[in-house]
């Protein structure tokens, strides 16, 4: 009976320090699930340029076109005016240099009178005048997580902005 107590205790004693050499084993080997607290976000994001098309509708007054460039009208009229009015003063062949000097007149002063008029004769028109325009846009891909878990930093990248810790399981971060 000595034998098996001393068996007995010899058991106990082995399952005793096994126990206590597994409970320092877990007491230093570090924990494989938890909460991590998150040290640092950083947003992936990605930047690009579109093209764009701007417009807007710009009003602006111009002369109108014209049928008669040369102003032959004027010059005519003012020619026939001229010559009559002309033909008013002198006598004899006096009559027929006042006759002419007053058609030529008369045809300079259409023409010029003319002119005046095609000049002031404008429209106003409104045009939309378009122009491309680079308009810089962004898109967030991700986050850059840094985290600590058992003493140990460590960065993975995120779908989704996490809070303030992040879930372990197994060593292994917990996504949502």
């Amino acid at each position: 009976m000595k034998s098996a107590a001393i068996a007995g205790l010899g058991i106990a004693g082995a399952v005793a320090i096994a126990g206590v050499g597994y409970g320092a084993y877990e007491a230093m080997t570090p924990a494989k699930s938890g909460y991590a607290t998150v040290t640092k976000v950083e947003p992936i994001v990605e930047r690009w340029e579109e093209p764009r098309e701007v417009c807007q509708d710009v009003t602006s007054t111009r002369q109108k076109p014209t049928k008669d460039q040369h102003r032959v009208t004027g010059t005519v009229v003012g020619a026939v005016i001229g010559g009559v009015v002309g033909h008013q003063f002198g006598g004899g062949s006096g009559k027929d240099a006042a006759t002419a000097g007053g058609a030529i007149a008369g045809g300079v002063a259409g023409n010029q009178i003319q002119k005046g008029m095609q000049q002031r004769n404008t429209e106003t028109v409104t045009e939309q005048q378009c122009r491309t325009v680079m308009e810089s846009r962004s898109k967030t891909e991700g986050y850059e997580v840094t985290y600590v878990f058992n003493d140990n930093e460590d960065t993975i990248r995120l779908d989704k902005k996490p809070g303030e810790r992040l879930r372990i399981e197994d060593g292994d971060v917990v996504t949502p």
